[in-house]
């Protein structure tokens, strides 16, 4: 088995904390005393804390965009989209605190909307804008901006997570997963040509 250098090390403790207590709960001296270095061994790997928690956002904008590639590519891109929605929604949940820090939290660093995203640099929303392109082709889908269908779909998505974790449903969550569902189906049903 390989070994987990000092970076690794370091990045899975912060992400540990990270995980049970936000962003407050990462501090160089906590992680190192999780890895069992000093504080000032971390600096050499992450100039400073915002630098190591840029890395767990950007960690997290890859294994959602990693979830999102491993779907079963159906052939039909209005079930595609559907089912695209749904690791983002399932990562939402699981890890709430690296959800908010990676989408909802203000930052510096942050791609903007249109040019860091039609850039390619999202890998989460390319994946999402090259299905609706690809349904645009099919005329499936109604002919616009891919990049600002996307935008639209994904705030949608956002905006029902964030609803929901605000305590804004009394569904539970099975309940909201199929409201969720169903919300994002209409949406799309919209963009149908």
């Amino acid at each position: 088995m390989k070994r987990l250098t000092t970076a690794e090390k370091i990045r899975r403790a912060a992400l540990k904390l990270f995980e049970h207590g936000g962003a407050d709960a990462v501090s160089m001296r906590r992680v190192a005393d999780a890895v069992g270095i000093t504080p000032m061994a971390i600096y050499r790997h992450f100039p400073n804390r915002e630098a190591l928690l840029k890395r767990l956002s950007d960690d997290s904008f890859q294994a959602i965009a990693h979830e999102w590639e491993a779907q079963p590519r159906h052939p039909d891109v209005l079930q595609r989209l559907q089912a695209l929605m749904t690791p983002y929604l399932d990562y939402a949940l699981r890890h709430p605190h690296l959800f908010d820090h990676a989408f909802s939290l203000r930052r510096d660093d942050a791609r903007r909307f249109p040019e860091g995203f039609r850039e390619r640099q999202s890998p989460t929303l390319t994946v999402i804008a090259d299905a609706i392109a690809e349904g645009m082709q099919q005329k499936v889908l109604r002919q616009a901006d891919p990049w600002d269908v996307a935008m639209t779909l994904w705030a949608h998505s956002h905006g029902l997570i964030a609803l929901y974790r605000a305590g804004r449903f009394s569904y539970d969550e099975a309940q909201f997963r199929r409201f969720y569902l169903e919300s994002l189906g209409r949406v799309i049903d919209g963009i149908r040509q």
